[in-house]
C-alpha cells in the first residue's frame, strides 16, 4: 500500500493525479475550475487559514504541473501564495535569557538593535541585519535562529527574502539540486513538470506509424516503490504507453567504460579528474570553481547514454527519464545535449500518472529487466560511481602503473572541499565522485522517501544483475555507433 512520506508531497500528487487525469480525458480546459474543488472540497482549509487561500495555493500547483512560468529560467519556481508561513526575524530571544550583567549580545550588535528592558535583550527588527554576532556571543544560548528552512537547504546561497517576506530565488547561483524544494514543509517552491507533454506523446503514440516513447528509469527505484515488485513496476510503466522500459544503469555501464578509458587518458596529463554523471555538480564547478573545468569529464551522464542508445536503435524515439532529480530537467536542456532525452519526469509525478490510469502496480505481472550490471545500478548510491569507474580502469589495464584512487563528495559541501583541495595540490586521490544529494540519488529531492533501507533496497537490485561488470553488460554494443562525450565549456551567465 502507497504511503506518503509528508504532507507536501501529499497535496503536490493529488493536484498531479488530477492535472494527469484530464490530460488523458483531455479535458484540460476545465483543470482550473475543477481541480481546487477536487483537492480543497471545503467548507473547512485542511492546512491553511481559509480554503480560499488552500485553492490560490492549489491554482499555483497546476499552473507547475502545467509547465510553469515559462520566463523564469530555473527549473524551481517559488509558489506567492505557499510562501506566507515562516518566521519574519531571523534572530529571536527566547526565555532562556538570563538578563545577565555583561550584556555580550547587546555589545556585539554592530547597529545597535539590541535593547535590554526589564532585565532581558530584546531585538529590535528594524534595525537587525542579521550577522549573528548577538548568538555567539550570548553565554546563555538564548538567542536562536530561526533561518528559513529552503535559505538554510540551499548549499550556493541562492535563495534570500524580498521587501514582501517572500522567498526569491537567485538563478544565477542557482545549480538546480532541488534541496529548496525538499526542504520546504509548506511546499512553497516546487519543480516544473512536464508530464501534460509526456501524456499526449503516449496518446499520440497508439496511431500507426506515429513515433513511439520509451521510459529510461533510474536505478533508485529499486529503492521507491516497497508495495511493489521491481517487475511489476516495468510492467506499470509500459502499462501507461511506454513501447519499452530501459535501464538508466545500462547507460551507468556504458558511461564506466568511457569514463574510465578518459581517466587514464586524462591522468597521463593532468592530476585529477572529475566524473560528470550529477548535472548539480557540474553546474556547480561551472558558476563556483571555473578554474577546474579542464578536469571535469567530457563523458555525458547514464541518462544521456541511454536515450543516446535508444535513439541509435530507433531515431524516432521519444525519450522519457524517470528518476528522483530535478537537476536532470536542466541538464536535459542544456545547448550541448538538447534533443537528446525528451522529457524529465520524477517518481512523485509518475505515480500521478499510474494512479491517474487506475493502475495497481501490486495487482500486475512481472516484466524482465536484465540489461545492466552490478556496477551500473549501484551509480544510485554515493560511492558507486567511484567503485564502478575504479573497476572498470583497473579492468582495461590490469597492468597500468597509473592506479586510480577515488573520493566521493557526497553532497555539495563535500564536493567543494574536494575540489579546493584539489586547486590546492592536497587532494588524497585522482578522481572525484561529485554527488550533489547526499546519500547519492536516492536520497534526490523528489525521490517518494528517503528511509534507512533505501542503500539495501539498491544493494539487493544490484545483486540481481546477470552481467558481472559494466564492459561484459557493454559488448553488445561494439557496433553501436554512439558518442558519449561532450565538450564542456564555461557557461556565460
Amino acid at each position: 500500500m502507497r504511503t506518503f512520506e509528508n504532507q507536501v508531497q501529499l497535496v503536490k500528487y493529488e493536484v498531479l493525479k488530477e492535472v494527469a487525469r484530464l490530460t488523458f480525458q483531455d479535458q484540460l480546459e476545465a483543470l482550473y475550475v475543477r481541480i481546487p474543488n477536487v483537492v480543497n472540497p471545503g467548507p473547512e482549509p485542511r492546512f491553511r487559514c481559509c480554503i480560499h487561500h488552500e485553492r490560490a495555493v492549489t491554482k499555483e500547483r497546476i499552473k507547475m504541473a502545467m509547465g510553469g512560468t515559462p520566463a523564469i529560467p530555473g527549473v524551481v519556481e517559488v509558489l506567492d501564495a505557499a510562501c506566507d508561513q515562516c518566521p519574519v526575524s531571523r534572530y529571536k530571544v527566547t526565555e532562556s535569557c538570563r538578563g545577565c550583567l555583561a550584556h555580550r549580545c547587546q555589545a556585539a550588535c554592530p547597529v545597535g538593535a539590541i535593547q535590554v528592558l526589564q532585565g532581558k535583550a530584546m531585538i529590535d527588527e528594524s534595525k537587525c541585519v542579521e550577522c549573528g554576532r548577538c548568538q555567539s556571543a550570548c553565554p546563555y544560548n538564548a538567542i536562536v535562529d530561526t533561518l528559513r528552512p529552503c535559505m538554510k537547504a540551499c548549499p550556493v546561497e541562492a535563495l534570500s527574502i524580498n521587501a514582501q517576506k517572500k522567498a526569491v530565488i537567485d538563478y544565477k547561483k542557482c545549480i538546480q539540486c532541488g534541496a529548496c524544494v525538499y526542504n520546504c514543509p509548506f511546499g512553497a517552491i516546487q519543480d516544473k513538470s512536464e508530464i501534460v507533454p509526456i501524456i499526449r506523446k503516449l496518446m499520440a503514440a497508439r496511431q500507426p506509424g506515429a513515433p513511439q516513447v520509451y521510459a529510461v528509469i533510474a536505478p533508485a527505484f529499486a529503492s521507491q516503490f516497497n508495495y511493489a515488485n521491481l517487475g511489476q513496476i516495468i510492467t506499470g510503466i509500459k502499462r501507461l504507453g511506454f513501447r519499452d522500459v530501459v535501464e538508466a544503469a545500462l547507460g551507468a555501464d556504458l558511461v564506466a567504460v568511457h569514463e574510465a578509458g578518459e581517466l587514464l587518458s586524462h591522468l597521463e596529463h593532468h592530476r585529477y579528474m572529475t566524473s560528470s554523471c550529477c548535472p548539480a555538480f557540474v553546474d556547480f564547478i561551472h558558476k563556483k570553481h571555473p578554474q577546474v573545468l579542464e578536469n571535469v569529464s567530457g563523458t555525458v551522464s547514464p541518462m544521456i547514454a541511454a536515450s543516446k542508445l535508444i535513439k541509435a536503435v530507433d531515431p524516432a524515439a521519444v525519450t522519457v527519464f524517470i528518476g528522483p532529480c530535478i537537476a536532470k530537467k536542466a541538464e536535459k536542456a542544456l545547448p550541448e545535449l538538447a534533443g537528446i532525452t525528451d522529457y524529465v519526469m520524477t517518481f512523485e509525478e509518475l505515480i500521478s500518472l499510474l494512479d491517474a490510469r487506475e493502475i495497481r502496480l501490486e495487482e500486475l505481472p512481472e516484466s524482465p529487466m536484465n540489461n545492466a550490471s552490478y556496477y551500473g545500478r549501484i551509480f544510485a548510491g554515493a560511492g558507486g560511481l567511484s567503485k564502478a569507474v575504479v573497476a572498470t580502469a583497473l579492468k582495461l589495464t590490469p597492468a597500468s602503473d597509473v592506479k586510480v584512487v577515488a573520493v566521493a563528495g557526497d553532497g555539495i559541501k563535500a564536493c567543494d572541499k574536494l575540489l579546493k583541495l584539489a586547486k590546492a595540490n592536497r587532494l588524497e586521490g585522482n578522481f572525484i565522485e561529485g554527488m550533489a544529494c547526499e546519500g547519492g540519488c536516492i536520497k534526490g529531492p523528489v525521490a517518494l522517501h528517503h528511509g534507512a533501507k533505501d542503500l539495501k533496497a539498491l544493494e539487493a537490485y544490484a545483486k540481481l544483475a546477470l552481467e558481472e561488470d559494466a564492459i561484459a553488460a557493454t559488448r553488445i554494443f561494439d557496433d553501436v555507433e554512439i558518442a558519449l562525450g561532450r565538450k564542456l565549456e564555461k557557461r556565460v551567465g
